[in-house]
This record gives structure tokens, sequence and C-alpha cells, in this order.
């Protein structure tokens, strides 16, 4: 019936996916929004909350929420700019720099499943016309 529906295809595979990843990262504690929220901050750390927000493509409220999570488990801390004391730059703590390599080494063990099961050049073409889709709806 909806074999031909972006909306629901996208959507089961949004579930399927969200499994994989919250398989992967629950040894850390986190759900997969949290874990690339951390590997982002780790990679780029002092970023403000909304380029944060703005480079993981999600509203500035579900920003904050996530980055809450992080700061009560203290993998995160939110520090004062000081070109303007409501804006807050984003950064990790020794704590998350010590799982930082292993968050990685977790999130590519799930793509190196999904490259194997699904054959690279899908993989790789899916993710990339996936990114084409959403810029261009989005």
């Amino acid at each position: 019936m909806f074999d031909h529906c972006l909306y629901f295809n996208t959507t089961a595979l949004a579930r399927a996916l969200e499994r994989e990843w919250t398989r992967a990262f629950k040894p850390f504690g986190l759900t997969p929004s949290q874990a690339f929220m951390l590997r982002m901050v780790l990679d780029q750390p002092g970023l403000l909350q909304g380029q944060l927000a703005e480079a993981l493509s999600i509203a500035r409220p579900t920003a904050t929420r996530t980055l809450d999570g992080l700061q009560k488990l203290l993998l995160v801390e939110r520090r004062s700019t000081p070109s303007d004391g409501r804006e807050y730059a984003i950064h990790p703590t020794a704590a998350a720099e010590s799982i930082g390599a292993a968050l990685n080494s977790a999130s590519a063990a799930v793509s190196r499943r999904l490259k194997k099961s699904l054959g690279t050049a899908a993989f790789e073409d899916t993710v990339t016309q996936v990114r084409r889709i959403r810029a261009t709806l989005g």
C-alpha cells in the first residue's frame, strides 16, 4: 500500500536505524541523540548552542533538552561567552573525552555492519540521496 510513499519508508527506516544506534550506545548510557551530539562537541569544542543545533539539524529546544541530559551525566559543560552572557559555548568534560574514541568506534561498527548488509555502494548512495533530499526539502 505504501510502497511508493517517501514518508512511510523513510520513517520506517529511521525506526530501524534508531534501534541499531540505540544498541550501540546503550553501554555508554546514552541515547543516539545524546551520543551524536556528544561526538560533535568532542570534535568541535566550544560550539555555541545554536550552532550545535544547526549542525545537527535539530530545533534549539531539542538541543537544549539533549544538552541538559549530557550535562546531568557530567559529559558537557556550558560556558558563557565573553561577547554575550546569554549565549553558551559547549565544551566536553574529561569524562566525555575519555569515552570519545569508544563512541566513535561503536558508531563505526554500526556503519560497517550496515555496509556489509547493504553493500558499501548501496549504503553510500543511500546516504548521499537522503542528504540531497533533506537539503532540497529543508
